[in-house]
């Protein structure tokens, strides 16, 4: 381990001996070994003092280093203290929302039943708004579905057929959601261990901005997976129900045709039997 005195040290680390003393006094980095009158610092000073420059570089107050470096020893949510906690906790879905009465809600779901407006709550389309039993207000999670559905409800669709499909695309988007999820967790892992933790600035800092990338880039390949998908499944089922309809018709023509032609009962030259 390399050996530095104080001015060396700062040199190094890019700050001033001042600074040095500072940290020392504030806790930030561990007392140096004393040889006679010498103070003698490591690598592992060095590190840290680069740390906290790029943790001030990034806005960080001496509070929030202090802190910092106090979770690392501790083992608690390092995560957080950098940042990160705040952007992976921040919800992926940007859906407008509403407040609505009771009495509105009813409205647009075309339904009061308190079975069906449970089951609307538990697919975390709405949320009741207080304590009151049944609940007074509403607020909708994701206006744009509900709408969606509710223009579906107006041309015949009834709501149960509706949420019936709504929970079996949400189990389909939860296995999507798996498999984009665990494949950024593995690339942020590449080369390091699962259970990485960022321990410098330069580190967080990639952290966050790989997350962001994650984020952007899962909206739009989701989306446009989905997009494609659709577009397959609705060219095979319109050709197999195109198909249906075909063996439908044939089907109801043959019947026709053989129906037809026992009408006469008999002889069908049109000629004059009678004796």
């Amino acid at each position: 381990m390399t050996e530095y005195r104080i001015d060396d040290l700062a040199l190094a680390a890019d700050t001033t001996t001042r600074n040095i003393r500072g940290y020392q006094d504030r806790g930030l980095i561990p007392r140096p070994v004393r040889r006679g009158r010498v103070a003698i610092y490591n690598d592992e000073h060095l590190t840290r003092l680069r740390v906290i420059s790029d943790l001030l570089a990034r806005g960080f107050t001496m509070s929030h280093i202090a802190d910092f470096f106090t979770r690392m020893q501790t083992g608690d949510d390092i995560a957080e203290s950098l940042g990160l906690r705040e952007l992976v906790s921040e919800p992926w879905s940007q859906t407008a929302t509403d407040t609505v009465g009771a009495a509105e809600l009813h409205s647009i779901l075309n339904t009061s039943d308190p079975k069906l407006i449970a089951k609307v709550q538990r697919l975390g389309l709405i949320e009741p708004i207080g304590d009151d039993d049944p609940p007074k207000q509403y607020l909708i999670t994701d206006v744009e579905s509900v709408d969606a559905y509710s223009r579906l409800m107006k041309i015949g669709i009834p709501l149960p057929y509706i949420l019936e499909m709504q929970a079996s695309l949400d189990a389909d988007m939860d296995r999507a959601a798996r498999t984009l999820i665990s494949g950024g967790r593995r690339a942020i892992t590449e080369g390091r261990f699962d259970g990485w933790i960022p321990a410098t600035g330069a580190e967080s800092d990639w952290a966050t901005t790989f997350l962001s990338a994650l984020r952007s880039t899962g909206r739009v390949a989701a989306h446009n997976s989905l997009y494609r998908a659709l577009d397959r499944e609705l060219a095979r089922q319109l050709d197999d129900y195109l198909a249906v309809a075909r063996e439908r018709r044939d089907h109801a023509a043959a019947d026709q045709h053989g129906a037809g032609g026992d009408t006469t009962g008999g002889d069908t030259t049109g000629r004059d039997t009678t004796a």
